[in-house]
């Protein structure tokens, strides 16, 4: 094969049937599916068809690869056959990282996932009455025990849909619908994923409202702006950003109270939505739902996966009569969940009912002192072996993300890491390509690694990755 052409060395590539017949590729038939193993034989030729035109190959090297044909057509099966959605260590120290699926599950949730799939379920069936029943009952008596000291129960509701922006559509919708929406021109937001409130408003078929400036806007503007065919009031919170300096915007008390005297519901869209008090977890400004609840807002759209802890879900909370006419809105069989988002978020929400904030493993991270993981990260140093990695224990910042608290950090102690051989980025590269994958923050040609969060059973797997670098 010495010095031969490309095209020659086309040539020596075998058909996929003739590779199907071989002894170690037919064995793999035995025990897979022959279109998948057939597909692996042929996304492997393709390679070495690629590697060959650009000149990758020469005849030396594809006689190794075609030695080799069999264990690259089984490595390639066994990738196409994994599942692509898979676990990942969370090094960035963003707790709410949404590239990586914002809010981990807390376990009492994932136990209550596990029996719930595998068995029917009463999700809409009473089983006292024995007859229908509605499924967000399952969620709404939880929500009404967490609301209870804003206001009696009876007078308050919560539903649930597939995210934030779907509560927000239907509310709108609802409430709205071919009517008039105030809203200062402040907080037409976009966040991520191009989720504009505008486009949303568009959709919902209710009509934009704008008033006010990008900096400035008073409770004068909304007065102005009311007519006979206003129908909501609506303030957004900046959750990805903050206008500071010259700014003004009416409390939230002050728009509770117009909305009351001129007979219009005052709706409070809060992206993040906690439901606990985070100025004990050191983060201030953000609103809470029981916040705005207790100042008299209508009804409050939130997320279920950010700062709440649980599964990706919308919620809105409010007037029960205004809850009750969005739970007839066709939209809502629309946007619905499904049985494992109901369990998930009822487990979640027990917890809150428990006061066991521990068990929620965003509340979980926010609450870890500086001390506590600078000496988780001390000991991971002392069990990485690689004599070339260089480790050293640096201050900083984690973050909550996810759009939440945009001006709030956690002090946070970083390992960096550097490589003697290696760039950050090449190394970081290195990080994400172990298993499970590893993903860390680059910052000032330095590999950063914060504890904060990354689970402590995930400590032994970085060491592991960092000590297998070369």
């Amino acid at each position: 094969m010495k010095g031969l052409a490309k095209s020659e060395l086309f040539r020596e590539l075998p058909s996929v049937d003739e590779l199907l017949r071989t002894p170690q590729i037919a064995s793999l038939i035995e025990s897979q599916s022959s279109s998948a193993v057939a597909d692996a034989a042929r996304t492997v030729l393709a390679r070495l068809r690629e590697e060959i035109s650009s000149g990758l190959l020469d005849a030396q090297s594809l006689c190794l690869a075609l030695d080799g044909l069999g264990n690259a057509i089984e490595n390639q099966l066994r990738s196409s056959l994994r599942p692509s959605l898979r676990p990942v260590i969370n090094a960035t120290g963003v707790i709410l990282h949404t590239n990586l699926g914002r809010a981990p599950l807390p376990q009492t949730a994932l136990d209550h996932i596990a029996k719930i799939a595998t068995h029917y379920t009463n999700l809409e069936f009473d089983i006292a009455a024995g007859g229908r029943g509605k499924r967000d009952v399952h969620v709404d008596r939880l929500f009404r025990k967490l609301l209870a000291e804003v206001k009696a129960a009876n007078e308050l509701s919560t539903i649930v849909v597939n995210n934030n922006a779907a509560a927000v559509l239907l509310a709108l919708n609802t409430l709205a619908d071919r009517g008039e929406v105030i809203v200062s021109r402040g907080e037409l937001v976009e966040i991520g994923g191009s989720f504009r409130i505008p486009d949303v408003m568009t959709k919902s078929g209710a009509v934009l409202r704008e008033v006010g400036t990008t900096n400035r806007t008073r409770l004068a503007d909304y007065e102005k702006a009311i007519n006979e065919r206003t129908r909501l009031l609506l303030r957004v919170h900046r959750s990805n950003f903050e206008i500071t300096g010259f700014t003004e915007q009416p409390s939230v008390s002050e728009l509770v109270e117009l909305g009351r005297e001129r007979g219009i519901p005052l709706m409070e869209d809060l992206g993040s939505g906690a439901l606990v008090d985070l100025r004990s977890f050191g983060i201030h400004g953000e609103p809470n739902v029981l916040d705005s609840l207790r100042a008299g807002v209508d009804v409050v759209t939130y997320s279920g996966d950010k700062l709440l802890g649980g599964p990706q879900a919308g919620l809105l909370s409010g007037r029960s009569d205004l809850v009750t006419r969005m739970r007839s809105n066709s939209l809502f069989r629309a946007l619905r969940v499904d049985k494992l988002t109901y369990a998930s978020l009822e487990a979640t929400l027990l917890s809150y009912v428990k006061r066991d904030y521990e068990a929620i493993p965003t509340l979980k991270m926010m609450s870890l002192s500086k001390e506590e993981i600078g000496r988780r990260a001390e000991m991971l140093i002392k069990s990485v072996s690689n004599t070339k990695t260089r480790l050293e224990l640096v201050d900083g910042d984690s973050v909550i993300g996810g759009g939440a608290a945009p001006s709030s950090v956690l002090p946070t102690r970083l390992l960096a890491v550097t490589y003697a051989d290696l760039s950050a980025d090449d190394l970081s590269g290195r990080l994400r390509g172990s298993d499970p994958p590893i993903i860390a923050r680059v910052e000032d040609g330095r590999v950063l690694i914060d504890l904060r969060t990354v689970s402590p059973a995930e400590d032994s797997a970085i060491a592991a990755a960092l000590s297998r670098i070369q």
